[in-house]
């Protein structure tokens, strides 16, 4: 993330799985920050059948682009449908891109910024990277914590957290909310550094 190279930001996606019975789910925490940034910058995300879901967008002051916030509307492992459709309906390029999504590596409280790489057997970025062609977006990884048997991922992701850990995700999500600005404007050096120290 070198800062010599400062792109400005112009979509961000939250992962998750639709419906009720998923919105309080450790799958869905991508889809939580997207939510709260909704929140934070008075956006309104609506439904946009032919893009395949929930989007919004604002211009901050210092930018000519319109920064995009989206939630795909389809289930986490079809998540590269929508993504490509608004990057192509947009214009936008992969170094533009924000995936937010949780992450069974990091303890709950955990967040941490990454370009490139693999899907790490995250159903959502397989299917994005699939679509795209290639995994060189940024990801904001929130983390969920691990259940330690494998067998048992599955049921996990779709649970919702402890209230302890619920508390930790959302403080690791307003820290994010915290260094977006920086993120924005394509200073990904500085958005990490401060990100990360203050954990």
């Amino acid at each position: 993330m070198s800062s010599s190279q400062l792109k400005s930001l112009r979509l961000v996606v939250g992962l998750g799985n639709p419906g009720a019975e998923y919105r309080e789910t450790r799958h869905n925490v991508g889809a939580w920050f997207v939510d709260q940034l909704a929140s934070v910058y008075r956006v309104d995300l609506r439904l946009s059948p032919k893009l395949f879901s929930l989007l919004g967008s604002l211009t901050l002051q210092e930018k000519q682009n319109k920064l995009h916030l989206m939630i795909p509307s389809d289930y986490m492992n079809l998540s590269g449908k929508a993504v490509q459709a608004v990057v192509n309906f947009y214009k936008i390029s992969l170094d533009e891109i924000l995936i937010a999504h949780d992450d069974l590596d990091f303890s709950p409280g955990i967040v941490r910024l990454k370009f490139g790489g693999g899907h790490g057997g995250h159903n959502g970025l397989r299917d994005i990277i699939k679509a795209l062609g290639s995994g060189d977006f940024y990801r904001l990884r929130l983390g969920i914590g691990h259940p330690k048997d494998r067998g048992l991922v599955a049921d996990y992701v779709l649970s919702k957290p402890s209230r302890s850990d619920k508390v930790l995700i959302i403080d690791a999500i307003d820290r994010a909310v915290s260094v977006f600005p920086d993120m924005v404007s394509g200073n990904w050096d500085k958005a990490t550094r401060n990100l990360h120290q203050e954990e």
